[in-house]
């Protein structure tokens, strides 16, 4: 599997312009190097992503965009919200109800809201971390509806093998994701939308297309974070480091085993971790020279 560029996404749920730490960052990796881009704002990410999406189809190269997302929910939450069993059809779900302007203010809580509405009794979504109340989403976790599991099978195995990935239903507290997917699902879903064809999102579709898609989970390259240089914000260094490891291995000819996961009946519903069990290999690639064009990180705040 061959791509000339690397992209690593880290997002936000911030409901204000932010930089810095528990921003969203940018990892380039390419021909030219190594890059972390941080971007205050979705509308301003979702934007640079186009360009680079145009920059990638009018040079007639591939680009691997791998995005620190839950792409999918635990089984049995798409057909009942969505109307189908697929996630892909939760992210269109998505963009049609987030609301979220140019300042980074959005309506994610009322929509987690609505899709509890769906289910019996107050879940799944909880964690409201605003001041007022949010009808239909508890501050504090409840009992699932019956049917629905805390984790996805992907998170499951992330766990047994000693990473803490958190529940999609949690919105707020220490780690939580949940809001963030909420938010960056209907970005990528008006992307796939804007460029058609030329877009795949694995492991739903074939991985051939120009750009492709791929859920990741930055935590996979903690050990090498831990030994990055302490003045580079954790975010940037998470995104950069992944991004180098994922070229690197592409330029080797081992990014195919990535790209072949466990098949799960769950897998159309639930997604799964790209590069989750591979940490070994992403470590070896942040670390062992492979391409050390990469190794000289340059920071640029946007």
């Amino acid at each position: 599997m061959s791509f000339d560029n690397i992209a690593v996404l880290d997002w936000s749920a911030a409901s204000t312009p932010k930089r810095g730490r528990d921003s969203i960052w940018l990892g380039l990796a390419g021909p030219e190097g190594v890059q972390a881009e941080n971007l205050p704002t979705r509308a301003l990410a979702a934007e640079r992503l186009a360009a680079l999406f145009n920059a990638t189809l009018a040079r007639g190269a591939r680009l691997l965009l791998a995005c620190d997302l839950s792409f999918g929910f635990p089984a049995g939450f798409a057909p009942v919200v969505a109307g189908q069993p697929h996630a892909l059809a939760v992210w269109d779900w998505l963009a049609r109800h987030i609301q979220d302007d140019a300042s980074n203010r959005h309506n994610l809580r009322e929509v987690a809201a609505l899709a509890n509405g769906h289910f019996p009794g107050s879940g799944p979504f909880w964690g409201n971390g605003a001041k007022l109340e949010v009808p239909g989403l508890p501050r504090r976790k409840p009992a699932l509806p019956d049917g629905l599991a805390e984790f996805r099978q992907t998170e499951d195995l992330a766990r047994a093998q000693g990473l803490n990935p958190k529940s999609s239903w949690q919105l707020a507290g220490a780690g939580a994701v949940g809001a963030q997917n909420l938010v960056g699902l209907p970005v990528l879903a008006r992307l796939r939308a804007r460029f058609g064809a030329a877009v795949a999102v694995w492991p739903f579709q074939a991985p051939d297309t120009p750009i492709v898609l791929v859920e990741t989970y930055t935590a996979l390259v903690d050990g090498p974070v831990r030994r990055a240089d302490p003045a580079l914000v954790r975010d940037a260094a998470q995104v950069t480091l992944l991004a180098q490891a994922l070229r690197g291995m592409a330029r080797a000819g081992r990014l195919n085993a990535l790209f072949a996961p466990p098949p799960p009946k769950t897998l159309p519903e639930e997604g799964w971790i790209f590069g989750l069990g591979h940490q070994a290999a992403l470590a070896e690639f942040t670390t062992n020279g492979h391409d050390p064009v990469t190794r000289s990180y340059q920071s640029r705040m946007s």
